[in-house]
């Protein structure tokens, strides 16, 4: 699903010449279009997320998947800057909630120490569709018929395969452990008390419910929201506009473009799961947060070289820090907060962290069209990343350092 979903979210950076040659889209207007996808997930992502703990993850899980196939599916009949922008909005509306969603998910049926790889190779979902999504639309772009551009069959195809996997999904998502046919009742009791446990050993910390509005004003979660910012401003600047730097080694075709466009990415899904292993060994969460977004830094600096071969082997280098420092965040806020407000919380670090979506492709799109380059928008980003390496230091995996009655009730949940 995650595939999918990026598939959809991220294919609008491989026509951007193409909706300028068609439909006169220039590039300031396409890097607006391109983020205002994230204005409209942030807006409801919150709501989303609540709604699945009262729906369950398998109906709204599919719902989503099916919404957002019919909008991405329509970007097909897109015909002005207008239309193009509306779409990208509503297509934001679509998706929200979907990735808090899984993530929530993955508290009601992982304990905490297991949350850290899982979420590593879903987030692999991400790279590997980035692998993917360069060949399969450069391939797509070059069907003809019906009157159609290629660009509007990549659109209506990939649309039509997020529709037919809600069928999927439907059938596989189970909500509840208690709905797991292929644990036996013995493994999704232990399971369930495991998980029972680990809430327990939270409240014990945290004492009585925590009010969500009192979440809100925690230091922490800003923290968490302002680290993820960062993080996601990276991610979208390069995925967004990695097509246009590939362009500028010249002669190739947009299949060329895509194949090359899948490189980065799949160095980046191999380090995650690496990053992953190494975290759960030697467990400093932050410490390796850190690690990996000082290599995109370096990464986004050597990138601004006016050799565009040169600053595409940077970008490689840079997505093995950024990709792995997305996958190495989730488990610090999973563990610091409590169960019974984990879905709108979450949804929130989520929501205002995919601004930075909106954010990076926006002023790379104003850059480019008006300066005819992005160096000093890559020269940000490294910036930002550093200072959100020394940002992880200071955040916390749990409500407290050292709170009284910890260690017993940590030994009492084992």
């Amino acid at each position: 699903m995650f595939i999918a979903n990026y598939i959809d979210r991220v294919n609008v950076g491989f026509v951007s010449s193409h909706l300028q040659t068609d439909l006169g889209i220039g590039a300031a207007a396409y890097g607006l279009g391109s983020g205002l996808f994230f204005i409209g997930y942030a807006l409801f992502e919150v709501p989303s997320n609540v709604l699945m703990q009262k729906y369950g993850a398998r109906a709204w899980l599919t719902r989503i998947m099916g919404t957002w196939g019919i909008v991405a599916g329509a970007m097909a009949f897109v015909w002005n800057d207008t239309s193009f922008h509306v779409l990208r909005f509503l297509l934001g509306i679509a998706e929200a909630g979907f990735f808090p969603g899984v993530v929530y998910y993955f508290t009601q049926w992982l304990p905490q120490k297991e949350r850290g790889k899982a979420i590593a190779i879903f987030q692999g979902g991400s790279a590997f569709a980035s692998i993917l999504s360069g060949p399969v639309t450069g391939g797509l772009l070059s069907i003809r018929g019906l009157g159609l551009h290629g660009w509007q069959w990549m659109f209506l195809i990939e649309g039509a395969f997020s529709i037919f996997l809600c069928g999927v999904s439907w059938m596989l998502l189970k909500s509840r452990i208690s709905d797991a046919h292929w644990l036996s009742a013995d493994e999704q009791r232990a399971l369930q008390r495991t998980l029972t446990a680990e809430q327990a050993a939270r409240e014990a910390v945290t004492g009585a419910h925590v009010p969500a509005i009192k979440l809100l004003k925690d230091p922490q979660i800003l923290l968490f929201c302002i680290l993820y910012f960062a993080i996601q401003l990276t991610i979208y600047a390069a995925t967004f506009w990695l097509p246009t730097i590939i362009r500028k080694m010249g002669g190739l075709s947009d299949f060329q473009v895509g194949l090359f466009n899948a490189i980065p990415w799949l160095i980046a899904m191999i380090a995650m799961y690496c990053f992953a292993l190494l975290s759960a060994r030697w467990r400093f969460q932050q410490a390796w947060l850190a690690t990996a977004l000082v290599i995109a830094a370096c990464g986004l600096f050597a990138s601004t070289t006016g050799n565009a071969v040169l600053s595409f082997v940077a970008i490689c280098f840079s997505a093995i820090g950024f990709k792995a420092a997305s996958s190495l965040f989730w488990p610090i806020p999973q563990g610091y907060l409590d169960a019974r407000v984990a879905a709108g919380v979450i949804a929130l670090i989520n929501s205002v962290g995919n601004l930075g979506g909106f954010f990076a492709p926006a002023t790379f799109g104003y850059l480019q069209q008006h300066t005819g380059s992005v160096s000093g928008g890559l020269y940000a980003l490294g910036v930002a990343s550093l200072i959100a390496a020394a940002a992880a230091f200071f955040t916390r995996n749990r409500r407290a350092d050292h709170p009284p009655g910890a260690h017993a009730t940590q030994r009492a949940a084992h």
